[in-house]
């Protein structure tokens, strides 16, 4: 059984940075891709930035240029850095894996975490 554990969320001023960090235990497969999703109130699950076990990475176009995913296959982790974050980046945040691809589509994601809030304000 595969388990995912966010962490690193909080609240943060607008401009700012935080690192959030998915923990596994267990391991999806050998090839398994890794997503990060947001949920804000009243909206619908949307996708925020993948990547793959060779390391190519997806991003949302809202978060390009500003959010960096990665991951280290060897401590089970994988990571999103979150700078220049805005008012908008407000959400639940939940780290996903499964399948190979890294789509954007949530179906594609076997295995999800319990998700940490982000909270960006002045």
């Amino acid at each position: 059984q595969v388990q995912l554990v966010e962490s690193g969320g909080g609240w943060v001023q607008p401009g700012g940075s935080l690192r959030l960090s998915c923990a596994a235990s267990g391991r999806p497969s050998d090839s398994y891709a890794a997503g990060w999703f947001r949920q804000a109130p009243g909206k619908e699950r949307e996708f925020v930035a993948s990547i793959r076990w060779t390391g190519e990475s997806t991003y949302a176009d809202s978060v390009k240029g500003r959010f960096t995913i990665s991951r280290n296959d060897v401590q089970k982790m994988v990571y999103l850095q979150m700078d220049s974050l805005k008012p908008e980046d407000t959400a639940v945040y939940y780290c996903a894996a499964g399948g190979v691809t890294g789509t954007p589509n949530p179906r594609d994601y076997d295995y999800w975490g319990q998700g940490t809030q982000v909270t960006v304000s002045s």
